[in-house]
């Protein structure tokens, strides 16, 4: 083994390059079971940021089932989900660029369902000859959303649940005479608050006889669920955990201070699937890692299953002889897969990896998971990612520059899963720390709760202290301290660098720098979000006004690089230019790096390798650090 070379740290040169991520990596969502055969969805940034779906045959052969020009991707709710739905080896998608409905029987070609109409869908569902699904109206002044039925034969639409602004999850028992489906009414997120229905279907396909079986404005309900017998069950956080439960019970079938459950920012999400009529195969999460499970529906016996995944999504099961148990699993060491599970051997095969990249372990950083002291004596969560490269070490005494990132939602949550983006930071000598800030998910309803009404406030407080702890113990460099995020993260991010003095730098990915505008012109499905997150506005202006970074740039004196698309309805561009604009009148030095085309996040691997390497240059000419590797550099003003 040869000597390992001194050098500083962030001047690590690595094998992990934004090349390598983009060319390697594709994201893995949606599993499905057709009988035997294996579907799931791909997003492939070197296709433009495409979403295929993906067949693996019984025979083992894999195939892309949606072909080019498609892109099996829906905009209900903006974040989408549910993009697809399988029946006896036909695939039925929503295409990304007309939002219609899409039909591919096997040796066929796409043929549309649905007419150009102005609507959208998502979360379907095969009812004999009718297909069910969430359907998103943009021909009114506000989009409605409605639960409907669509003939598969003419493409006709009936209504079968309206009246609410929300619907999702609507799954028919397996004898097809019962449906089920979640609704919800603004201001609450699905995580808030959601109602769990139930009909019966008339001969001519009708509801009849509808009841609400569980939820209200402060019980969230997850992924209702018949049992192969067609007893309802679901998840309820109404202990304050998400667990589950079934039709008429009262109890948790397993009482658990544990997730069963996800915040439903998308649809199609599964974390429980039936293997028999009693039996269960489930995912949830402890601590911000999760585990495979049976559950026995009767006694209540949970059985943990030995997995090396500590992050585990998208569960869903079929018979002995369908398959068995697929999920999408990840670790620390291995990034998602989808992953076959035979439950009577304890055998699993990866079916498909999100990537090819072979990483020698010894570049690979693994997390740590750190509990720090945060305001109001509680308690908050993250992972630490120390510098970790087998051909380098640093100068004796110096210690590393530390990124903190902020995860989006906000009520969403980083987990252990292998991200070789924060590998990218860690392998060149830079430490990571990926908080999990009160309002995050996986710690409960109370922990998820502690940012109502509190965003800007809470999150900041938790990434400023979880800094400070490590920064305090002697592991990270406090004057090297950068903070970044994307969203609702970005967001975090801008409070953080403008109302703290922790942070010496700092990136918004597509942030949001005022709330206000942001509550006046974001999508429908976000659009009261921050009643609960800072207030009902416009009753409340002035906390929007005392919560947004744009009003107070005089407060801000640290270098600040934004990354923007310029179609983003979520978070306008504007947002980003106009404190760009500010900083940059300020004299502070600042970039702002714009994408033709994206959206929301960043599809197309062209932009995911710009940002990344335009962060990490933005740093090195802020720090002073020299990089081992050239990377295209990006415009900085006042540097």
């Amino acid at each position: 083994m040869s000597e390992r070379k001194v050098a500083s740290f962030g001047s690590w040169r690595s094998p992990i390059s934004s090349d390598l991520i983009v060319r390697g990596v594709v994201g893995l969502a949606e599993v499905m079971l057709d009988g035997s055969a294996v579907y799931w969805l791909e997003s492939r940034p070197g296709e433009g940021g495409r979403n295929v779906v993906v067949l693996r045959t019984p025979k083992g052969c894999t195939e892309d089932v949606t072909p080019q020009p498609f892109n099996a991707r829906t905009r209900v709710h903006e974040y989408g989900g549910g993009d697809f739905a399988v029946h006896e080896g036909t695939v039925y998608f929503s295409n990304f660029a007309d939002q219609r409905i899409y039909r591919r029987a096997p040796d066929s070609e796409p043929e549309p369902l649905t007419r150009e109409n102005g609507r959208r869908y998502a979360d379907m569902v095969i009812d004999q000859d009718r297909l069910i699904a969430v359907r998103e109206d943009h021909t009114r002044p506000e989009p409605v959303n409605e639960i409907v039925a669509i003939d598969l034969e003419n493409g006709e639409e009936s209504v079968l649940a309206s009246g609410n602004e929300f619907y999702s999850s609507p799954r028919l028992s397996p004898d097809g005479r019962r449906l089920a489906w979640l609704t919800w009414n603004h201001p609450n997120m699905p995580w808030d608050g959601t109602e769990l229905w139930v009909c019966d279907l008339g001969a001519d396909g009708s509801p009849e006889n509808t009841e609400r079986v569980a939820g209200g404005r402060d019980e969230s309900i997850f992924q209702p669920e018949f049992s192969p017998e067609g007893v309802l069950h679901f998840a309820s956080d109404r202990t304050g955990w998400w667990n589950l439960y079934r039709e008429g019970r009262t109890v948790p079938l397993c009482e658990r201070e544990a997730e069963f459950g996800l915040p439903q920012w998308v649809f199609g999400m599964s974390t429980y699937a039936f293997v028999s009529p009693g039996r269960i195969v489930c995912s949830y999460t402890e601590r911000g890692s999760s585990r495979l499970a049976t559950l026995d529906t009767e006694t209540g016996e949970l059985e943990p299953i030995e997995m090396p995944y500590t992050s585990i999504a998208s569960v869903r099961a079929g018979g002995a002889a369908d398959g068995g148990v697929v999920f999408l699993g990840s670790s620390p060491t291995e990034p998602a897969c989808v992953v076959r599970l035979d439950l009577s051997s304890g055998h699993h095969e990866v079916l498909r990896r999100s990537g090819d990249l072979e990483i020698d372990p010894g570049y690979l950083s693994v997390p740590e998971p750190v509990e720090f002291p945060t305001e109001n004596d509680n308690t908050a969560y993250a992972f630490f990612y120390p510098p970790k490269n087998m051909d380098y070490v640093a100068p004796e005494g110096e210690l590393p520059p530390l990124l903190v990132m902020s995860h989006g939602g906000p009520t969403a949550a980083t987990t252990t899963a292998l991200d070789p983006e924060i590998q990218y930071w860690t392998s060149r000598g830079i430490a990571v720390l990926d908080v999990n800030y009160g309002g995050s998910t996986g710690y409960g309803r109370e922990y998820r709760r502690r940012l109502d009404g509190r965003w800007g406030v809470v999150d900041v407080e938790d990434c400023a202290n979880g800094a400070t702890y490590l920064a305090e113990r002697g592991i990270v460099d406090g004057g090297r301290l950068m903070i970044t995020g994307g969203s609702a993260g970005g967001y975090t991010t801008l409070c953080a660098l403008t109302f703290t003095d922790t942070f010496a730098a700092g990136a918004s990915h597509f942030g949001v720098s005022d709330v206000e505008v942001l509550a006046r012109e974001t999508h429908k499905f976000e659009s009261r979000y921050l009643d609960r997150l800072i207030g009902p506005y416009p009753e409340r202006a002035d906390l929007y006004r005392e919560r947004s970074p744009i009003h107070f740039t005089e407060r801000l004196s640290c270098p600040v690089i934004f990354f923007q698309g310029l179609e983003d309805e979520v978070v306008p561009p504007n947002q980003a230019e106009t404190m760009f604009a500010a900083l940059r009148k300020k004299g502070l030095p600042v970039s702002y790096v714009p994408f033709e085309g994206e959206q929301h996040g960043f599809r197309r691997a062209e932009n995911i390798r710009r940002a990344l390497d335009g962060e990490l240059y933005f740093y090195s000419r802020v720090f002073g650090f020299e990089l081992a590797d050239p990377v295209d550099p990006v415009p900085i003003e006042n540097v």
